[in-house]
């Protein structure tokens, strides 16, 4: 215990916390993987047996060379320390991803090096690097138990050799995806045993070649590690190759190994921030260097490797998708290079750090982890030669595949690109030209092995001074003897140890400090250093063009987070209620190329929790990577590089390269501190003997507590104990501390179950608990995605229940949905069995198709088990829409602009959604137990029946708003229509002799016209059983999104050419939205206002609500057109004593405008239709006829109406006359100019081929001064024109001046706007 405390005491100030040797237990022997038995167990598991009936066999197949065997932690030391307890399994895991591996005189024995990650609980991290080499096995017990198994697999293949091809190249079609990725990611073959497999039955895969233990000598592989609480990769590096080195030379080590081992465990401090430190190797200096307070952080892996393996853009489009928080699988038969390419990227994150599941060595053991329905960064190692199409993985409708040897990378599907992305690849390749290297990157070799020469060894060893290991006596080491005394001790260890105990007692031999010092400055830096530098200057300046795009894309942030609690504690405990970014207003405030990209990422986890961050900065101390980005944008604002208030997409350059590369260049070419030399220990004479090839056994006493009079140590542990007093005393003052980190983490943890998989226990109960983490996770981040969806949809209504505020646009929505599409696909991902393609969703459906389809055929019905609903008639005259889950996949499937099963998944949510039927389709989906059960494993979300009914329910709170996400995307699909033209209920009425014709329009074009068969008469009943005649017609065109308005005419020939039409009823028979245009009028000369053509404005129908699918999710209608049933004359009003009041017109007038004004505030893309505000219901053109028809004198002469139109006809006429005799020249010359536009546009409607009809013609003449800014021009005009007496009463308000004046201050509002008019109201205009 005491060595543990001591060992631990100054432990978070230590450079490295572990070394670690992992191997065979030549005691416990050979111990098959548990790999094997752990996909033994799942296969059980997904066939229906018991799993504990499955006996753990081995597999005599494979050559014992080429299995994988359990490795153990030999020994590591210390024990255990307090802050990074040692967690023996994980460790030994990763050091050995694949288990032990055995080799022969006959493979290469080329040493490996690869580092590895354990990402704790609470998100902070601990690095591994390793060593691995090969050593000569010593013991006959486990020379004879290989040579046994040879023996039996020499026996299996013989037995098996003749039914060998048919056996071994079938698989079966129902395995496991899990279980063919196993089979494909076998131990890689050495190249010998490659090589030698020609010879013998080479159809069974049995190398020619096999282990004899007279004729062969054996090699198992061995792992060396540094465990460190910070990325010192170089450093640590250097230091593992250095002891192999002593290890395998002719000549043991100056001094015992455990001396090197316990200097860098217990001697070696970390170097303080914006420091260089050097410390003593076995035969040379290391050096490490750490950023100041206002750098980057340590960022240690080399990004020119990972940017020549993959080059610049493929690196681009992976950061792209990390940022994007997609899945991300890296695939590379070396171990470092997926260690450096995943470092890499998180490495660019700045000032965002990876929020989810993090490991980028995959243990062959965990390969059950890439079933995980979440976000992940994971690396797997390939085997040599695999095919990628052989590679079947669990889901890949949201994955990034990285074949990093290959260099190739599958993207998902709809990825937005990085903004400026052309010109970003630009700098970030001119950064690499500048030290030579190509931007397209290029394979390159894998890492240089270790050097096992021993001759290039000695000679390394005949040119080291040991002067180098004494060149700074404040350390309290002591001087060396004169040089030429070196050479002699490099050949003789005695006169070594005594040379090192010299130094203890304190003897001082002169001048060879001097002599070293001399000698290392003529020598100067070594290439090694040198490459060193070149290396470290080319990471920071990379990882700066990278920080600098953040800081240009995120300069204003600070005024877009939403600070409203008083208290570090109200915040925690609100957070999941509370929204802490204004992200509509975020959006508005940026270029619009950058918007694609933006929205989706300010969504994400990673900038949930910056933003988190950042608010609790108020109450904490701020974080080191939140206070270094803040300094960028601060100092970016001094040098004024962008202005706040500026939205440009210009690209700017980062300008912090070369401070950057001087403040490391300094760092190393100047060493501000030099460790303790690594000296003799107190230790048992004769234990540890050297032997040339083998690792020793190291005396566990003299390494397992250090030193307690370290200066440093107590020194930064003293800084320590003031910091944890410090924030002790503030603690109580603000909350209780336990409670707070509870908060603080839940906090931090929204939305991410799991960092990292559980390494040291592998049992089936862990396994099935893990995946139960990951259903709970599921199902919350259901709850909060639909939620959220619809606190956004809601908008003001939300607001006053309480949710924030939310204002959403188009593009928030579309993320939104694209988002849930994407969780749909985790969840149906989720334990899959059997996989078919990129998308399992539609993998199901289809499997759901073909069984219903089959179903269909042999009960020779179109509907079989309620396969088919129809919906409720939404109107008179249409004919009830089939509702059907096979009906909307048949829609989707003829859409030829859709290529590929994931576009095929999210086109049917998309529409499923618009349609507020996802909730319902997908539970009669799963309704068919028995398919389900075929397709998923036993703990899949889907077969979780508690929790697959509150996912339902979630969904099915969707039903409450309106979706438009499948008309507003697939923009230029066709469409099929059907329109219906409803008369008035008299069949009198309804007949014409004439040629209807219909126009439909929306929001992305228009029909053309449609030329209607004349009395083509439909007869349908009500639920009364009362008859109804109508016209329907059915079309098909291009998507014309949301409908706005129906033309309407006829050519007035025949007998009967006068019709009444009380209605038209479009359809869009994919997505069952109706739209009702109103019309209650009449068409035909000489009756009405003697129209031919009407244009009607559409109202949105609100669907009934089905019994399964809509109870009580009633919808508001999404934009409400005219409220009365038809749309009747204000002439015909005058008469009925109807009439408004002069506060009710003000007041309309008013609306009207500000409507429209209100219009054009919001974001272009949610605008809607102008053309209802202009001519709907409370539009401004029935606005401004009631301001007309008051004090109208609309007397019948002869039976005749009088409407407005013949008012402006009398004015024109009159202004025409006067300007004859002579009368307007000398009136004022903008009066002169306003008649003369106001008599132009009049005459131009007059003279249209179109008969529109008078009240038609007002409306276009009202629409076409609002749009060219004439209305309050000519409202003077018509005011004081002298026909005014004649037609209008005394008291009209168009005679009042007050309020003739205010009408024109109200329209002049209109100016600042521009308003554009559909193409179906100014078609034949000519002006």
């Amino acid at each position: 215990m005491s060595a543990t405390m001591s060992g631990s005491g100054s432990s978070p100030c230590r450079f490295a916390h572990y070394f670690v040797i992992c191997g065979i237990d030549n005691e416990t022997g050979l111990e098959p993987d548990a790999l094997a038995a752990l996909y033994q167990w799942l296969e059980a598991d997904r066939q229906g047996r018991e799993p504990e009936a499955v006996a753990a066999g081995e597999n005599f197949d494979q050559s014992p060379l080429k299995r994988t065997f359990k490795s153990k932690v030999l020994a590591h030391y210390p024990k255990n320390i307090q802050c990074n307890a040692f967690d023996q399994d994980a460790v030994n895991m990763l050091c050995m991803p694949k288990g032990l591996s055995f080799r022969t005189q006959r493979d290469s024995h080329t040493p490996q090096f690869h580092s590895f990650l354990i990402t704790r609980e609470d998100g902070s991290r601990t690095y591994g690097f390793v060593h691995t080499f090969y050593e000569e096995v010593t013991s006959p017990q486990i020379c004879s138990a290989m040579q046994t198994l040879h023996q039996m697999h020499q026996a299996e293949h013989n037995e098996s050799a003749h039914n060998c091809p048919s056996s071994s190249s079938s698989s079966s079609s129902s395995s496991s995806s899990m279980d063919s990725l196993a089979s494909s990611l076998g131990e890689v073959e050495s190249p010998s045993s490659t090589s030698s497999s020609q010879g013998g039955h080479t159809s069974c895969g049995c190398s020619g070649e096999g282990y004899d233990s007279v004729r062969d000598t054996l090699y198992v592989s061995k792992a060396m590690c540094l465990i460190t609480p910070m990325p010192f990769m170089h450093a640590c590096k250097g230091f593992l190759s250095q002891v192999h080195r002593a290890v395998i030379s002719h000549q043991p080590p100056p001094l015992p190994l455990e001396s090197y081992i316990y200097n860098i465990l217990y001697e070696v401090p970390l170097p303080p921030p914006g420091r260089s430190l050097k410390f003593h190797g076995v035969y040379e200096p290391i050096l490490s260097q750490r950023p100041g307070v206002g750098e980057l952080p340590l960022a240690d892996f080399p990004l020119s490797e990972a940017f020549q393996l993959l080059g610049v853009e493929n690196l681009v489009q992976i950061f792209t998708c990390v940022l994007l928080e997609m899945q991300i699988l890296l695939y590379s038969q070396d171990y470092q290079r997926l260690m450096v390419v995943a470092e890499g990227i998180t490495t660019l994150l700045f000032p965002f750090q990876w929020q989810h599941v993090y490991v980028p060595i995959l243990p062959a053991s965990l390969l059950h982890f890439l079933d995980a329905p979440v976000p992940y960064l994971m690396g797997l190692q390939s085997k040599e030669g695999t095919d990628r199409s052989k590679l079947e993985l669990p889901q890949e409708a949201n994955l990034c595949f990285v074949d990093i040897d290959n260099q190739c990378i599958e993207l998902p599907e709809e990825f937005p690109q990085f903004p400026n992305k052309t010109e970003f690849i630009q700098e970030l390749s001119e950064v690499l030209l500048s030290f030579g290297l190509s931007p397209e990157g290029g394979n390159t070799s894998p890492e240089p092995a270790v050097s096992m020469q021993t001759s290039t060894l000695e000679k390394e060893l005949k040119s080291t001074s040991l002067s180098e290991l004494v060149d700074d006596r404040r350390n309290g080491n002591l001087g060396g003897e004169a040089l030429d005394m070196l050479e002699l001790l490099q050949g003789n260890p005695t006169l070594e140890r005594l040379q090192a105990l010299a130094k203890r007692t304190g003897v001082k031999v002169a001048r060879l400090e001097a002599l070293a010092a001399g000698e290392e400055g003529v020598g100067g830096r070594s290439p090694a250093e040198e490459e060193e530098l070149r290396n470290a200057k080319l990471n920071v300046q990379l990882r700066e063009v990278f920080a600098a795009r953040f800081a240009t894309m995120f300069a204003d942030y600070e005024s877009f987070v939403i600070q409203n609690s008083p208290d570090l504690e109200s915040w925690l405990t609100n957070r999941e209620q509370m929204h802490n970014f204004d992200k509509a207003s975020f959006l508005s405030d940026q270029p619009e190329p950058y918007l694609p990209f933006l929205s989706h990422f300010i969504e994400s986890q990673m900038f949930a929790t910056f933003i988190d961050n950042k608010i609790m900065s108020q109450w904490e101390e701020k974080e080191p990577i939140l206070r270094v980005f803040d300094g960028r944008i601060e100092k970016a604002r001094l040098y004024n590089v962008r202005a706040p208030s500026l939205r440009s997409s210009v690209y700017q350059k980062c300008t912090f390269l070369k401070e950057s590369a001087q403040a490391i260049e300094q760092r190393l070419r100047k060493i501000d501190h030099t460790a303790i030399h690594p000296h003799l220990l107190d230790m048992k004479i004769g234990q540890g003997k050297y032997q040339q090839g083998f690792f020793p056994k190291l005396q566990a006493d003299v390494l397992a507590s250090g030193p307690t009079n370290n200066k440093w140590s107590n020194r930064i542990c003293s800084t320590q104990r003031r910091v944890d007093c410090h924030r002790q005393q503030n603690d109580h003052l603000v909350l209780d501390n336990d409670l707070k980190e509870k908060y603080v983490q839940e906090a931090r943890n929204l939305g991410k179950k799991l960092r990292q998989p559980k390494l040291s226990d592998l049992s089936p109960a862990v396994i099935a608990q893990t995946n139960w983490k990951f259903v709970e996770g599921l199902l919350k981040e259901c709850k909060m995605k639909t939620k959220r969806m619809l606190v956004e949809k809601m908008g003001r209504e939300a607001v006053e229940l309480g949710h924030g505020e939310a204002n959403i646009t188009g593009l928030e929505e579309n993320t939104l949905i694209a988002s849930l599409c994407d969780l749909l696909e985790r969840i149906w991902s989720h334990g899959l069995q059997v996989k078919q393609g990129k998308s399992a969703l539609w993998s199901h459906l289809l499997h759901y198709q073909v069984r219903e389809e089959k179903n269909e055929q042999l009960s020779e019905s179109p509907v079989s088990n309620g396969q088919e609903k129809r919906k409720p008639e939404s109107s008179v005259g249409l004919p009830a829409l089939r509702v059907s889950l096979i009906q909307d996949m048949r829609h989707i499937q003829n859409m030829g602009e859709i290529k590929t099963d994931v576009g095929r998944a999210r086109a049917w949510i998309r529409l499923s959604l618009e349609k507020k039927l996802l909730s319902q389709h997908l539970k009669q989906l799963l309704s068919n137990q028995a398919l389900t059960k075929k397709l998923y494993k036993r703990y899949a979300f889907l077969r979780c029946e508690e929790e697959k009914e509150q996912f339902l329910f979630h969904l099915l709170s969707l039903n409450a708003v309106d979706y438009f996400c499948f008309t507003s995307v697939f923009t230029t699909i066709m469409i099929p229509y059907r329109a219906v033209i409803i008369p008035i209920k008299k069949l009198s009425n309804a007949m014409t002799t004439s040629n209807p014709w219909l126009c439909v329009s929306g929001e992305l074009g228009d029909s053309g016209i449609l030329q209607i068969t004349k009395n083509v008469l439909e007869m349908t009943f009500d639920s009364a059983f009362r008859p109804h005649t109508h016209i329907s017609i059915a079309f098909k065109c291009q998507n014309l999104g949301k409908l706005t308005t129906v033309q309407l005419g006829h050519d007035n020939s025949g007998l009967l050419a006068k019709w009444l039409v009380d209605c038209v009823m479009v359809r869009n028979e994919i997505t069952g939205h109706t739209y009702k245009f109103p019309c209650g009028r009449w068409l035909g000369k000489g009756v009405d206002d003697g129209s031919l053509e009407r244009v009607l404005i559409g109202e949105f129908v609100v669907p009934c609500s089905d019994d399964d699918g809509g109870r009580g999710s009633k919808t508001p209608p999404l934009q409400r057109s005219p409220s009365q049933i038809r749309r009747i004359s204000i002439t015909s009003l005058t008469g009925r004593g109807n009439k408004p009041t002069t506060v009710q017109i003000q007041e309309s007038t008013g609306e009207a405008v500000n409507n429209i004004i209100k219009h054009f505030h919001k974001p272009e893309k949610e605008r809607g239709s102008l053309t209802v505000l202009l001519c709907g219901e409370g539009g401004l053109v029935w606005a401004l006829e009631q301001f007309f028809h008051h004090g109208f004198r609309s007397a019948r002469i002869f039976q005749k109406n009088v409407f407005v139109w013949d008012f402006y006809e009398k004015a024109v006429a009159f202004v025409e006359n006067a300007d004859q005799i002579g009368d307007l020249q000398e009136t004022p010359e903008p009066l002169g100019l306003n008649c003369e536009s106001f008599c132009r546009y009049v005459n131009a409607i007059n003279n249209m081929p179109r008969n529109i009809g008078k009240d038609g013609k007002f409306q276009l003449l009202v629409c076409l001064g609002a749009r060219d800014r004439l209305l309050p021009q000519w409202l003077p005009l018509l005011a004081e024109c002298p026909v005014i007496t004649r037609m209008y009463e005394e008291n009209a308000l168009l005679r009042d001046k007050l309020t003739v004046s205010s009408l024109i201050a109200v329209l002049e509002t209109l100016h600042d706007f521009p308003i554009t008019l559909e193409s179906s109201l100014t078609k034949s205009i000519e002006l």
